[in-house]
């Protein structure tokens, strides 16, 4: 029975709209991951490698293990490396996506706070009290009518 549930609870969750929108947000996520790459990649990592002499982060590693001594025949097996440059390169893609989805955000809501701070047109009347003020007036334009 217990498994029963399970899959209704599922289905329930499945056929909201929350999960259209989360697979929009994660397609949508891909192609903005790609966009940030490319701005790091292409963009602001050449400039930085030529301010650190001319080094592509990419490249940078320490060798673990010499080629030579491991080979099967007179194929040379490639070195075993700790390649940190690959690692500094994720960690600054990562920043800069962050802080990008970070200035999207705060984008988007400064946008909903003023459509907060705008005040709300005020209610209609209801008809009963746009009747009585009517009446109200009429009566006020009638008593100032016998006075003169």
């Amino acid at each position: 029975m217990a498994n029963g549930k399970f899959w209704a609870d599922f289905k329930t969750f499945a056929m909201k709209g929350n999960m259209l929108d989360m697979a929009v947000g994660v397609i949508v996520g891909g192609a903005f991951g790609k966009i940030i790459s490319s701005l790091v990649n292409d963009i602001l990592m050449p400039p930085i490698g030529l301010l650190i002499g001319g080094v592509d982060f990419k490249d940078l590693k320490v060798v673990l293990s010499i080629p030579e001594r491991f080979q099967i025949g007179n194929v040379p097996l490639e070195p075993a490396t700790i390649n940190y440059g690959m690692f500094i390169q994720n960690v600054l893609d990562f920043l800069i996506v962050a802080m990008c989805v970070f200035l999207f955000i705060r984008l988007i809501n400064s946008f909903k706070r003023k459509q907060e701070e705008q005040p709300a047109a005020p209610a209609p009347k209801p008809d009963d009290v746009v009747l009585l003020e009517e009446i109200r007036d009429l009566l006020k334009n009638r008593s100032n009518e016998t006075k003169q």
